[in-house]
């Protein structure tokens, strides 16, 4: 018998608690069978904090489509130069709950609140991001600048953030 996936309230907050207890302040919960598959479906949880290096994808149908279903997570998008084009708060049960976000769009995302969880799916398989497809004009997550361009990141929401 085929394995069921409940997303519900117990789920949901299992997720964030992992998130809360990471380094990185985040925490996936893949419902696609590998890293091979061919369409990858996933819960990702973003706890304040995180830091997600702006970057892109370029590969062909590797668009990706995010839903938030808990908290409030704010979504950046960035010209090539580094320049913030467009910002979006995302929230269930709000305005703007999802968005998809086209091959070769610079963007990054920040929690607002905590318990913040969205639904992604894309395309498989897995290929770890390239040089090319991070930010060049954006810190690395290991660099000791990261927190500062956080910060920038999270200026952009002022006034949005429980």
């Amino acid at each position: 018998m085929m394995q069921v996936h409940m997303i519900n309230r117990q789920s949901l907050d299992d997720l964030s608690a992992q998130a809360k207890q990471s380094p990185r302040l985040r925490k996936n919960h893949n419902f696609h069978a590998s890293n091979e598959s061919a369409c990858h479906r996933l819960l990702n949880a973003l706890e304040p904090g995180t830091y997600v290096q702006p970057h892109c994808h370029l590969a062909q149908e590797k668009d990706e489509m995010l839903v938030v279903i808990a908290g409030r997570i704010g979504v950046l998008l960035f010209d090539a130069n580094g320049v913030v084009v467009q910002r979006f708060v995302l929230a269930p049960m709000s305005e703007n709950i999802g968005i998809h976000i086209p091959i070769g769009t610079f963007h990054s995302m920040v929690a607002l609140s905590p318990g913040s969880i969205f639904f992604e799916a894309k395309a498989g398989p897995y290929v770890a991001i390239s040089a090319q497809e991070r930010a060049a004009w954006a810190p690395a997550e290991t660099d000791s600048a990261a927190a500062d361009f956080l910060q920038y990141m999270l200026k952009h929401f002022d006034g949005c953030a429980d």
